[in-house]
């Protein structure tokens, strides 16, 4: 039986077998030829919640639990730490009034049963897809997503700021910030505790601690964090000193009544109380995540408390499904997977090209084979950003600083000015978080750090929290910084070649997914810098491309040629510095240019061969600028959204085409006549 097609997705979703009703367990899973449970399809706001019993309450985790694998398996998404925090998402709606009470997710990859909690159970069947729910908090879908999220160590933040305005308006709603141990290890989460440990206004501050962030937390924080000590030790301690305070007559019994009382404040000395104390808190836990019955209790205790208040819950990533709670690391984002399995379900043909993030991992391991001076650096992401295989073979040159972005860069920079050639590894979204420290601390002081940045472009269902959409515009203009996007993954080993014998800051840019397939050369070369290729030769239209648009120029002239129109397609590998002596001479002979790049257009690659025309008051007979608009770009599938704002090979056909058949005369535009509307 293929289990992954029996989706029971209760009221209002499709499915093809609507009386199956699936049990999902640690123990694996049994199928049922039943009704399925109706609790989950009666539940459309969280006031329902209210008039369950802890029954009920319980038996709908389990549902929801359901629900969430289910639709995963379908749609893709962040499974593990969803699965770890039903409990908890149930325990906040039972206790707390939402929206009046305010519930912020720090980074928001936990906000699942949120969603189906609060009148998106309909709708979850459209989770990250097109025009769909959003995968994350989204303040424009639902008036109980309190604050938008998509990145990390933002809640306390935006919380405290809620709580500082109700206390402005005298307005009794309560503020609740829900925030992971990985967010935890970013600067910004302390700098937040710090400012409410000072202002000392009402808010709470939930720690899911399940020890990981999207891989296991590293760093002396999060070794404090997980202190905790073993229900054996305390029961023992507890014991031995009962025994002696009643062996000692007329006071004993006294010193015995002020021990049991002091015996939280003891716990709390040799667990993370301590430190949330120092910063004013009033700390709470640990506690059992997954027992309602102590969250219900905790949680209700802790509305009533005055200022600052931290409970610190402990989960478990991945619970109630078996694949993920063996390997959460894994499970935190998937694509569509079988639920028996666990495997995933994409087409084994379309996974024979290794992906950017692979070729890049396979790369910097054998350059740091032949550079003793190559260190690598992530952002608690050495998965993500294919340096797994790094951090095994080179464990002392590897480090994973956590969720601190800032920090990241910084350090590297401190590498370089010492000799070394630090590579920080990251997602282009990520950077954002490091501008300053790109600017002020490695190209001001033109330090060799190298830049890999993943995901830039248009990156899926994640959507606008994720897209890599503006880094050519950020970083081009920066003094020292050279800027480079390969056209495929054999030209992205070049370019690590080429960044390591760079003696100043350098970054390159290459998408998310499977490369073309293309063979990959097994000597590396340097390329030299600013300068672009030739893929083919035409007299009608230039099209210049950088990055991924380049494979999507060549298809798209391949079109053009059967219609007759002759393309050049210009691969100008450099942001900057462009190749100015290529892009003129063929910009002289043709006249007709299209830039093409999957990068905002204000500020980014057709903006820079814009200026360069310009200073040379050069003006070609028609100019036409292919890119992103200025606003945020939805979530989709990146060919559905390639298609969508014409940069794939279709839409650089009808620009080209149109473009041709214009009347001759100087034509700058920019994107709107070309993207789809």
């Amino acid at each position: 039986m293929d289990v992954s097609r029996l989706v029971n997705k209760y009221d209002g979703l499709p499915t093809e077998t609507k009386n199956i009703h699936r049990s999902i367990s640690g123990e694996g899973i049994a199928l049922e030829e039943k009704e399925p449970v109706t609790l989950l399809s009666k539940i459309d706001s969280p006031a329902q919640l209210k008039k369950l019993t802890l029954a009920q309450l319980q038996q709908l985790a389990e549902e929801i639990r359901q629900f969430i694998i289910c639709t995963v398996a379908e749609n893709g998404g962040h499974l593990a730490p969803n699965l770890g925090v039903v409990e908890l998402t149930l325990a906040l709606h039972y206790v707390f009034d939402s929206p009046h009470d305010r519930i912020i997710w720090d980074v928001g990859h936990q906000a699942y049963a949120h969603k189906i909690l609060t009148g998106r159970r309909s709708q979850f069947h459209t989770l990250r897809q097109y025009q769909g729910i959003s995968g994350f908090p989204k303040r424009s879908e639902s008036k109980y997503d309190a604050f938008g999220a998509g990145h990390a160590s933002t809640s306390i933040s935006a919380a405290l700021g809620m709580a500082v305005a109700g206390s402005l308006k005298a307005s009794p709603n309560k503020v609740i910030a829900v925030i992971g141990d990985g967010s935890m290890t970013g600067g910004m989460a302390f700098e937040a505790l710090n400012h409410a440990g000072d202002l000392d206004k009402n808010l709470i501050v939930i720690l899911n601690d399940n020890e990981m962030s999207i891989s296991p937390n590293v760093g002396a924080l999060s070794s404090f964090l997980s202190r905790k000590l073993s229900h054996k030790t305390i029961l023992y301690l507890k014991r031995e000193m009962e025994n002696i305070l009643k062996s000692i007559p007329g006071v004993g019994a006294n010193i015995l009544q002020l021990f049991k009382r002091s015996e939280n404040s003891f716990i709390s000395f040799f667990t993370p109380g301590m430190l949330f104390h120092a910063l004013k808190f009033h700390y709470i836990g640990p506690i059992k995540g997954h027992r309602l019955d102590r969250l219900l209790e905790t949680l209700e205790a802790t509305r009533h408390i005055e200022g600052p208040v931290l409970v610190h819950v402990m989960t478990q990533k991945g619970k109630g499904y078996q694949p993920a709670e063996c390997d959460p690391t894994s499970f935190h984002g998937v694509g569509s997977f079988n639920i028996e399995t666990g495997k995933s379900c994409k087409i084994a043909g379309k996974m024979c090209a290794p992906s950017y993030t692979k070729v890049f991992g396979d790369t910097v391991v054998r350059l740091a084979e032949q550079d003793p001076r190559v260190v690598a650096i992530t952002a608690a992401m050495p998965q993500g950003t294919g340096l797994d295989a790094f951090s095994q073979r080179f464990p002392e040159r590897f480090f994973d600083v956590g969720i601190a972005e800032q920090h990241s860069v910084t350090f590297a920079a401190g590498l370089a000015a010492e000799g070394y050639k630090p590579i920080v590894a990251v997602y282009s979204t990520f950077l954002q978080r490091a501008y300053d420290q790109i600017v002020h601390d490695v190209c001001l002081q033109n330090l060799p750090v190298i830049f890999a940045m993943d995901r830039g472009g248009v990156v899926g269902d994640d959507g606008p929290t994720h897209h890599g959409v503006f880094d050519l515009s950020f970083l081009r203009h920066i003094p020292n910084l050279v800027l480079m996007a390969p056209k495929d993954e054999n030209e992205l080993q070049h370019m690590l070649r080429t960044a390591l014998d760079h003696s100043g800051p350098i970054a390159l840019r290459y998408p998310r997914g499977n490369g073309s397939g293309v063979e990959l050369e097994e000597k590396f070369r340097s390329l030299p810098i600013g300068k672009g290729e030739i893929l083919r030769e035409g007299d009608d239209i230039l099209l210049i491309a950088i990055g991924a648009t380049v494979q999507s120029a060549l298809d798209a002239a391949q079109r053009l040629e059967l219609k007759g129109i002759q393309a050049t397609v210009l691969n100008a590998r450099f942001i900057k510095p462009l190749d100015q002596e290529l892009i003129f001479d063929w910009a002289k002979r043709i006249g007709r240019i299209i830039t093409v790049e999957e990068n905002v257009l204000q500020g980014g690659f057709g903006s820079a061969v814009l200026e360069m025309f310009q200073q040379a008051s050069y003006f070609p007979k028609a100019f036409v600028r292919l890119g992103l608009p200025d606003a945020f770009i939805p979530q989709g599938t990146q060919s559905i959204l390639r298609n969508l704002y014409g940069i794939d090979a279709e839409g650089i056909e009808r620009a080209a085409e149109e473009l041709f058949k214009a009347r001759h005369g100087q034509v700058l535009r920019a994107i709107g006549q070309a993207a789809r509307r």
